[in-house]
């Protein structure tokens, strides 16, 4: 049995080698997904959300495996970032980020294997916040995204880039949230070697 891969299926929005901004065209996916706010290294209901995430991811990869005969890697974290003011990203000001964390689903998983992955997954781990798990659909189109090498706390000259100089010299807008995908494991890798993809889709301005 060949199991899908989204970093493998999709390797130019999930393995990118660019370490400076570019355009790329981000096609459609659909995502388990919960919502919240926060710090995410202190607060309590960012660690439940991500626990409550894993655990649904994981009970619709058996369930499809099992039932369906199709097997797939569970995708990376990612989360959606946005606050009423941007600035609170380059200045790192985590108590007032808003998230969405995702973990992206192939296109065969139906809402309703995730309702069934979804009870069965709080009826044995018993994590009230798995309730709170949804199926989401993201569809970014066009993008800036880059390849940041570093610890996240490093991101803020980045996104300072992004928004001082990347967007004005190319005539572009932002149109929706600030997108990260976690290729790396904070509590097995060295901050500076964790690897992060940052994306922000754009319009012309």
């Amino acid at each position: 049995m060949t199991r899908y891969d989204v970093k493998r299926e999709l390797r130019p929005y999930y393995a990118p080698r660019n370490t400076d901004w570019a355009l790329v065209d981000v096609p459609a996916q659909r995502f388990l997904a919960v919502d919240g706010s926060g710090d995410p290294n202190t607060s309590p209901a960012y660690a439940r959300a991500v626990q409550a995430l894993y655990a649904v991811a994981y009970t619709v990869k058996f369930a499809s495996r099992n039932g369906l005969g199709r097997d797939f890697v569970v995708g990376p974290l990612e989360g959606l970032w946005w606050s009423d003011r941007p600035e609170v990203f380059v200045r790192r000001d985590k108590d007032a980020w808003c998230w969405r964390m995702l973990i992206s689903q192939p296109d065969w998983v139906t809402d309703d294997l995730v309702d069934e992955a979804r009870g069965t997954a709080l009826a044995k781990k018993g994590l009230p916040a798995i309730a709170d798990v949804r199926v989401a659909e993201l569809a970014e189109g066009t993008s800036a995204q880059v390849l940041h090498v570093g610890s996240y706390d490093d991101e803020g000259p980045v996104l300072a880039r992004l928004h001082d100089e990347y967007l004005a010299a190319h005539g572009l807008r932002m149109t929706g949230r600030h997108h990260e995908i976690y290729l790396g494991d904070p509590r097995r890798t060295e901050p500076a070697r964790l690897r992060t993809v940052l994306r922000q889709p754009v319009r012309p301005a």
